[in-house]
């Protein structure tokens, strides 16, 4: 049976922030995934082997552009290896006081879309570590230059590319502790939305 479509008046009612969908389960769990931020100092318990496990089976099941799978993982908990990646630039140093991090290692056959599966397989990873009870966050590697560093710390051929690590512990706090720490919140929704045609607010 076909859904209903909305009025007007309740698109722009959505619009403006008084659906009352803000505080649904779903909306709530979302904007969790956004705030599991790594602190620095807090991060001392190792991430147990199964949970490690569980990480990398939601990875491998991520969808990808004409299922290419364009990606290896590199699991890194040795706490040098760790050092040495979050020294390839300062605002990643955060990383040195994690105990895990996973290095998504693509394939460099196609810049457009293993970007966009860098960014799915990333985001999948975020939410599962969250549903597991951790916390996450991703580091940056930098230019062309700071990657190449952080691909020799990682024995990671100079022919593939290697952007970031998900970094993922047991947080004691949301707190950002990076030296430059984001600005907290979301436009709001008004200002992103529009139906049909875009600058139409319905």
């Amino acid at each position: 049976m076909p859904t209903r479509s909305r009025t007007s008046q309740e698109k722009r009612s959505a619009t403006n922030g008084r659906s009352g969908y803000a505080s649904s389960p779903a909306v709530r769990e979302g904007r969790c995934c956004t705030t599991d931020l790594l602190p620095s100092g807090s991060l001392k318990n190792p991430v147990p082997t199964d949970i490690v496990d569980q990480l990398l089976e939601i990875a491998r099941w991520t969808g990808s552009s004409r299922n290419m799978q364009p990606w290896q993982f590199v699991v890194i908990t040795d706490k040098e290896q760790l050092r040495q990646v979050s020294q390839v630039r300062p605002p990643i140093n955060w990383v040195a006081d994690a105990p895990l991090a996973i290095a998504i290692v693509l394939d460099g056959e196609s810049t457009i879309s293993e970007a966009y599966d860098e960014g799915r397989v990333s985001e999948r990873l975020l939410i599962a570590a969250h549903v597991l009870g951790l916390g996450s966050g991703i580091a940056w590697f930098g230019d062309d230059v700071q990657q190449a560093n952080a691909k020799a710390i990682l024995g990671i051929p100079e022919e593939r590319t290697a952007r970031s690590v998900v970094v993922i512990g047991y947080a004691t706090t949301t707190k950002d502790h990076r030296p430059n720490p984001l600005t907290p919140g979301r436009k709001p929704i008004a200002e992103l939305v529009t139906y049909d045609r875009f600058g139409n607010k319905g």
